[in-house]
């Protein structure tokens, strides 16, 4: 298969992604952001592990109606938040213990201070977003029966790097993995972000398991369902 060709093919499958340009420090309250202070309603408290009962590391916020304009609406509206525990005590809460939702901030914001948490992530502030042209895995596409020639492939697949990013293709660690919608039962297979392990390229200095990576997922059909799945080698 001549690579013009093989272009031709992956064109229908290939998708813009964003990486967050980022600066030290927090923002507004609704802002995007890596850790720091999320917009929380003046009648909750701080997300808290049901297995611990510490307050949970806030990973993300992103604010739905401030991304790139191609993807206005695309994943709804609102602010998505993720948090999780990151405590190695017993008991471990490693796995299962994580709040990932949409919320509106309609009401009136806590006025409450961070609790405390060991090894507090520092606030970055999402301030652009610098987008690429991205392309499955093999294991998520389908070319027909055409045989294709692996480095003909490589050079328009071009793996997409393992690092945080909006939208896209998630690059997997292990086989694509989806889980279904609580509402629906269909798959939950819109991606919204990625953040990953362990290096300068990354935002949160965490690692998933052995040098992994998070996957937040979203049913196309009901956005308030969003998920998490996470892989490592």
């Amino acid at each position: 298969m001549k690579l013009a060709q093989l272009k031709q093919k992956l064109s229908g499958v290939r998708r813009s992604a964003w990486k967050p340009i980022v600066q030290e420090g927090d923002g507004d309250l609704t802002a995007s952001k890596f850790a720091g202070k999320p917009w929380l309603s003046a009648d909750e408290t701080w997300p808290t592990c049901p297995n611990c009962q510490k307050p949970m590391q806030f990973f993300l916020q992103l604010n739905l109606e401030q991304l790139p304009e191609s993807l206005n609406g695309k994943f709804g509206s609102g602010l998505l938040q993720f948090f999780y525990c990151t405590s190695y005590n017993e008991p471990l809460c490693e796995v299962d213990c994580e709040v990932v939702r949409i919320i509106q901030p309609n009401s009136t914001p806590s006025e409450m201070d961070i609790p405390e948490i060991e090894d507090l992530f520092p606030a970055k502030l999402i301030v652009e977003w610098e987008e690429r042209d991205e392309y499955p895995d093999r294991q998520e596409i389908k070319l027909d029966n055409y045989t294709i020639d692996n480095k003909a492939f490589d050079i328009v697949y071009q793996r997409p790097p393992r690092e945080d990013k909006l939208a896209g293709w998630p690059s997997w660690v292990q086989d694509p993995e989806y889980p279904n919608c609580p509402t629906c039962n269909h798959e939950m297979n819109q991606f919204i972000f990625q953040i990953d392990s362990g290096d300068d390229t990354i935002n949160i200095p965490y690692n998933w398991g052995d040098m992994g990576a998070a996957y937040l997922l979203q049913c196309p059909e009901h956005k308030e369902q969003v998920a998490l799945v996470w892989q490592c080698h």
